[in-house]
């Protein structure tokens, strides 16, 4: 069976815009994890709350673009729904942490994912959903 990667919006940004940090490539290490993923013929999970967010800096034109270097048969779109929605309010207020985030975390719990980030806030979220940065898988 294929292995799932929920990759969060700032996957999808460190690719587009390929970024950097002062001493990391972190736009090169998300195309070498996009293509991996690809090449294993694994699955690239993403959200109506990961498009929500693109929205964000990003027009309707240019997160069809990035989206696209996933091929369709590799690529699968879910929606959240009100119950996780109300689950990740009550674990952002008991751990403090955004509510888009904890969804973001019970979205890859629900489909069996690992959730690729690079938030710090997705590691109180560890014991829910298994949290790998894309460094750590390629």
């Amino acid at each position: 069976m294929a292995e799932k990667y929920y990759l969060d919006s700032c996957i999808w940004r460190d690719y587009f815009e390929n970024r950097s940090d002062k001493f990391r490539p972190l736009g090169d290490w998300a195309f070498s994890l996009i293509k991996l993923i690809i090449q294993e013929n694994n699955l690239v999970i993403y959200s109506d709350l990961v498009e929500e967010e693109l929205y964000e800096g990003f027009s309707e034109e240019d997160i069809k673009k990035v989206i696209s270097i996933v091929p369709k048969e590799n690529l699968v779109k879910i929606e959240s729904s009100s119950e996780q929605l109300k689950e990740a309010i009550q674990i952002a207020k008991k751990l403090k942490i955004p509510v888009k985030d904890t969804l973001h975390a019970i979205l890859a719990r629900d489909n069996d994912a690992i959730m690729v980030t690079r938030d710090k806030h997705f590691y109180e979220l560890s014991e829910k959903v298994t949290i790998k940065k894309p460094e750590d898988l390629i």
